[in-house]
């Protein structure tokens, strides 16, 4: 089913969300990284406050390419989200509540999700300019020295994005999977 979208998200909208939901997002998201979780991590661990709020927020595993002139972002195809999972459970628990990447994740990530009413989207790895079309605004907000895995503020139009693991932990990679092995 398409649906529409805005963002941060509002739990109405999150419980309406199942696996397999082609979903257009519109609003405000923002991109984080590797270098850029593992940052916001250890402020955390330390008790410092975030760059950024996280609760309702969602978070786009990117690192866009330059913008070339007259562009508002470079590239902007998703990032393997595996890499982002040791870090992700206490992220929601601090209130995140989507991510936008490729891929899957670990059983400790689907289960704050669970616990913390959260959904994971997925983007097409490798359409990255096309999704490019879809950011409006894009600005450096925090973490500047990490380059192109500083943390963004997007403003974005209709994104195209695949609920892959909803609120309650269904997950489209498992159930395709099942699905075209009979």
């Amino acid at each position: 089913m398409n649906k529409k979208i805005q963002v941060p998200l509002l739990k109405k909208d999150i419980e309406e969300l199942k696996a397999g939901d082609y979903v257009y997002l519109t609003g405000t998201i923002y991109t984080a990284r590797d270098a850029a979780h593992k940052r916001m991590y250890d402020s955390m661990k330390k008790g410092e406050e975030l760059p950024i709020d996280l609760n309702g927020n969602v978070l786009y595993y990117l690192g866009p390419s330059p913008a070339r002139e007259g562009q508002v972002i470079g590239s902007a195809g998703p990032t393997t989200s595996s890499r982002m999972d040791k870090y992700t459970p206490d992220m929601l628990d601090a209130g995140l509540k989507g991510m936008v990447g490729k891929g899957k994740r670990s059983k400790e990530v689907i289960e704050a999700m669970k616990r913390n009413g959260a959904v994971y989207f997925a983007a097409v790895g490798g359409a990255g300019a096309l999704l490019a079309q879809c950011i409006k605004e894009a600005e450096v907000i925090a973490y500047d020295d990490l380059g192109t895995e500083a943390i963004r503020r997007l403003h974005i139009e209709d994104l195209p994005v695949i609920v892959v693991i909803d609120k309650d932990g269904n997950n489209l990679y498992e159930t395709a999977t099942e699905k075209w092995a009979r």
